[in-house]
């Protein structure tokens, strides 16, 4: 009888997270949308974001509706987590909240460059410092120089989420599937309840956001929200390969990875000043090659829905030449649309 009663009372908790991971989509969605909403007024007037030679758009936009979205994702997560009694990760909230505000102040007034990565990797070592020593991706090698090389990878994600958001719906596009996946993948069993939480808060928040965002655009994410969505979105990333699943980690943000890596590459490579705004990005240059700004989204949200699928398959087998073939066919896919992306496209007959 006692067995039984345990059981049952274990089965309770678990029906209990999962069931609110996937609430938090609907209240996060529903109180994104809301705050986005009521804070338009005050962007139009305070928040103007000018065209320069980075923009997509022609005429001043509001920013800084990832106000919005962050703060819809934080006190979700933080009242699903207390409802669900699964152990919040205040350094993951905490380092989101704090990168938000050099958002702001970004969003407003311009920051230097190294004070920027500064901050960004005070949000990040804050993150990696919530890990114990006996927790590895690579067991081989001193543990200074994984974590080491996770802070620059970390900045590095932090900062190309914000390189990629410079398109109508392209970071919804992007961030949504990457969320889908990671609650799916924690309903899997293969992450913990706190990490599906965030991703499910996450993933909502965007999809509230996204009616403002559509083509055209009534407003824009603002530093405010493209650098805590990048930096939740790495946070669930490494949790994921923490967890054994680094092919899946690799896999979901493949398209950004590739996209942004390889055009700062080409970039340092000519000469150019990398972190000065540019349009030479490949998503970029497929708007200046004929495509609309909804051929570009699509586009990407279902190489991202494929990508999603060759990450979850690839969680389900043992196999590392299994793991490897995934991999291979995540990067021929998102080569083939950068191809794509990068040749004019011919007008229909």
């Amino acid at each position: 009888m006692a067995g039984r009663t345990v059981g049952a009372c274990r089965l309770a908790v678990d029906s209990s997270w999962e069931f609110s991971s996937l609430l938090t989509i609907v209240v996060a969605a529903a109180l994104s949308f809301a705050l986005t909403w009521l804070l338009m007024p005050l962007m139009q007037r305070y928040a103007l974001a000018k065209p320069n030679a980075r923009s997509s758009h022609k005429l001043p936009t509001p920013q800084g509706a990832g106000i919005a979205v962050i703060a819809a994702t934080l006190v979700t997560t933080v009242a699903f987590a207390a409802v669900a009694r699964t152990e919040a990760s205040f350094y993951a909230l905490g380092a989101t909240f704090f990168i938000a505000i050099v958002g702001a102040a970004d969003d407003i007034r311009s920051l230097p460059v190294l004070a920027r990565l500064l901050a960004q990797a005070i949000a990040v070592g804050a993150i990696l410092s919530t890990w114990p020593g006996d927790v590895r991706i690579f067991p081989l090698g001193p543990l200074w120089i994984e974590r080491g090389v996770l802070l620059l990878a970390g900045v590095w994600f932090v900062n190309l989420v914000n390189f990629m958001d410079g398109l109508d719906w392209m970071t919804v596009a992007e961030a949504v599937p990457i969320a889908g996946a990671i609650v799916a993948l924690g309903l899997l069993g293969h992450l913990p309840p706190m990490t599906v939480i965030v991703a499910g808060a996450l993933g909502g928040a965007l999809i509230g956001f996204a009616p403002f965002n559509r083509p055209v655009a009534k407003v824009f994410l603002g530093d405010v929200g493209s650098l805590p969505i990048g930096l939740l979105l790495g946070w669930s990333l490494l949790e994921l390969a923490y967890r054994g699943q680094l092919t899946a980690a690799l896999l979901l943000p493949l398209y950004y990875l590739a996209d942004a890596t390889i055009t700062m590459l080409r970039r340092l490579f000519a000469g150019e000043t990398i972190w000065a705004a540019h349009r030479s990005h490949y998503y970029q240059r497929a708007t200046n090659n004929g495509f609309s700004v909804l051929d570009v989204v699509g586009t990407v949200f279902g190489l991202n829905l494929v990508l999603a699928a060759l990450a979850i398959s690839s969680t389900l087998v043992t196999s590392p030449a299994v793991k490897i073939i995934a991999l291979i066919a995540g990067a021929a896919v998102v080569g083939l649309i950068l191809f794509r992306f990068s040749k004019v496209r011919r007008p229909a007959l």
